[in-house]
């Protein structure tokens, strides 16, 4: 079976820290890119960060970069979204995703059933 399980979310204060996990199994983790995406209440679904499983590149929204950072622990199945100086408009649910090869927008085959992430003003 194949599962994509997220962890670490949880209230933060604003300017506040969280890292979040995603644990893989059921698939050959190293071949597969890993994205963190978020999705807020009436909001459309974005991408945050990507890690890819060719040759480690990562990838960041203009949102997220220069205050979060993606990496991965493939002896332990697992991808990391490091996320510093949160602010209130980063609350959401907070998804991980496999994709084979690379980091892309679109075609993950593999979602994860989300983790809350909530920044408090």
């Amino acid at each position: 079976e194949v599962q994509l399980v997220e962890s670490g979310g949880g209230l933060v204060q604003a300017g506040g820290s969280l890292r979040l996990s995603c644990a893989a199994s059921g698939f050959t983790f190293d071949d597969y890119a890993i994205g963190w995406f978020r999705q807020a209440p009436g909001e459309e679904r974005e991408g945050v960060s990507c890690i890819s499983g060719s040759d480690g590149s990562t990838y960041y929204a203009d949102s997220a970069r220069g205050r979060f950072t993606i990496s991965r622990d493939n002896a332990k199945n697992t991808v990391y979204l490091q996320m510093n100086s949160l602010k209130p408009e980063d609350t959401a649910v907070y998804y991980c995703a496999a994709r084979n090869g690379y980091c892309a927008p679109d075609y993950y085959d593999y979602w994860g059933q989300g983790t809350q992430v909530t920044v408090s003003s």
